[in-house]
């Protein structure tokens, strides 16, 4: 008797390139094409916008993401093969990622609620440096930092943009995230915190109104906000599927390695 796989319903997505609507057509040709809401895994095909914007849709159903490179940057990507999907995806190693909850209050009083898989960031919206208080689990921990802005990433996401305001990379698995300032002037040498991911962090903006700031969650973003609340949503469990011996935890082991 065969043993049924876990994996044989299979949803494709993929991004405009002509590479992969190349590798989708390819693809569909070989293993068909479900609906989301009747597949076993969503494979996406394209870079790591794509796979952020399929994360974001499907966070909350529960279905296994699995991505093939056919984009530019491809750090959540596997390798693109059109052979032995099926095989691949049962040998695949999972990753639980849970996302960011941003509460964001504007000056007008309207709040605006995104998750980010990566980070949520707070930037300055003129020429003049924001000037923000930090609030780690309703404690002062920061009076006033000027910069031009500051972001609390995932592990997940700490490879990211994080990396590029040289924020610390994290393991997958490290139950921390990362507070990382953007251009710090005042105080000019601090390089942010490691936070255990189970804070409650907030930003209030100081002079809002003469330094405006936008708060911005992966892709979604608000404007004029004066108080940003982050916490980890632990209702939404994101499961991402890689390759063995290229995992994310592997990934993210290589780039601190320079690798």
């Amino acid at each position: 008797m065969t043993t049924p796989k876990k994996y044989e319903r299979i949803a494709f997505v993929a991004g405009p390139s002509a590479e992969a609507q190349q590798a989708l057509a390819q693809l569909i040709g070989i293993y068909g094409n479900r609906a989301p809401d009747d597949a076993d895994v969503v494979v996406a095909l394209g870079g790591d916008g794509l796979m952020l914007q399929t994360l974001h849709q499907h966070m909350r159903s529960g279905i296994p993401i699995y991505g093939m490179h056919r984009g530019t940057v491809g750090f959540l990507m596997n390798e693109f093969s059109p052979h032995s999907l099926i095989e691949r995806l049962e040998a695949a190693k999972v990753t639980v990622i849970n996302p960011l909850l941003m509460r964001a209050t504007d000056v007008h009083g309207k709040v605006h609620i995104h998750h980010a898989i990566n980070e949520v960031a707070l930037f300055r919206q003129t020429h003049q440096a924001a000037r923000l208080r930090i609030l780690v689990d309703e404690r002062e921990r920061m009076a006033e930092l000027a910069a031009d802005g500051i972001l609390l990433a995932t592990p997940a996401g700490s490879t990211a943009y994080n990396l590029s305001a040289q924020g610390p990379i994290l393991p997958i698995n490290a139950a921390l995230l990362a507070l990382t300032p953007i251009s710090a002037f005042r105080p000019r040498r601090w390089r942010g915190a490691l936070l255990p991911n189970t804070a409650f962090v907030v930003f209030e903006v100081l002079e809002s109104e003469k330094r405006p700031v936008a708060a911005v969650a992966d892709h979604d973003e608000a404007r004029d906000v004066c108080r940003v609340e982050i916490i980890a949503d632990r209702t939404i469990a994101i499961r991402m599927l890689f390759d063995p011996g290229h995992s994310l935890e592997e990934r993210i082991l290589r780039e601190q390695f320079g690798v």
